[in-house]
């Protein structure tokens, strides 16, 4: 009973407004800032792109997301995603459904209408936000990001959240809870662009270099909050 009670659609969208509530919370009462700090005049000129983080390390990057633009992210089929999914709609981000899996079987959570639907928004000039993990494995980015950089022709940007105040869980994705009050900073990476013809010896090259650029971004994000932790203690 109470799970069915906790899946039901009024369990949710409480649920999903206590999450948005806490994260403008924490987002308004902390100070940010964007590293480099000219990011959105070099992002500009490939409007839209396909912006890429770890799973666990999105909570604040919807904040990065400005009036004007348009924004889908990519949400799990997963009954865990509708509450991500409730709490992405109040923040103002539209939402495409669908996911791989840990095996790569990517028909099987609706990945390749996913992939589909996703090379359609880009082609309308809509931003596409996605979590590059393999599904239940951290920090291993999957193909089908490269794939779809591939067949829409828009660039890869890497982007890490951080801030000094947080809560890191022990979760296979090793998710940090970031707290209010806290120093923040966002750090975005050069973009990668995937060429329409490569073999798949050179897809896994570029899967290879998000996963690496991925990493970079959130150890020089990490690595800048804790400084400035240090020194305001």
């Amino acid at each position: 009973m109470l799970k069915k009670i906790g899946r039901s659609a009024a369990a949710t969208a409480a649920l999903g407004w206590t999450l948005t509530a806490y994260l403008r919370f924490a987002y308004k009462t902390s100070r940010f800032h964007i590293e480099p700090a000219d990011i959105y005049e070099r992002v500009d000129p490939h409007m839209p792109i396909i912006l890429a983080t770890w799973h666990g390390q999105h909570f604040l990057v919807p904040f990065l997301r400005r009036p004007h633009d348009k924004v889908a992210v990519l949400v799990s089929r997963h009954r865990d995603g509708e509450i991500n999914a409730e709490v992405l709609r109040r923040l103002g981000s539209g939402l495409i459904r669908g996911s791989g899996d840990h095996r790569r079987r990517f028909m099987r959570k609706g990945g390749a209408a996913a992939l589909r639907e996703m090379a359609r928004a880009l082609a309308a000039g809509t931003t596409i936000v996605m979590t590059a993990d393999v599904p239940k494995t951290s920090r291993r980015a999957g193909l089908g990001i490269v794939t779809l950089a591939q067949i829409s022709g828009r660039p890869i940007y890497p982007v890490a959240a951080a801030t000094s105040r947080r809560v890191e869980l022990h979760s296979w994705d090793r998710a940090a809870v970031n707290l209010p009050f806290s120093k923040g900073v966002f750090v975005a990476g050069e973009p990668i662009f995937v060429p329409a013809d490569i073999d798949k010896t050179q897809a896994e090259r570029y899967r290879q270099a998000v996963e690496d650029a991925l990493n970079a971004v959130t150890e020089r994000a990490y690595a800048i909050v804790d400084q400035r932790r240090g020194q305001s203690s």
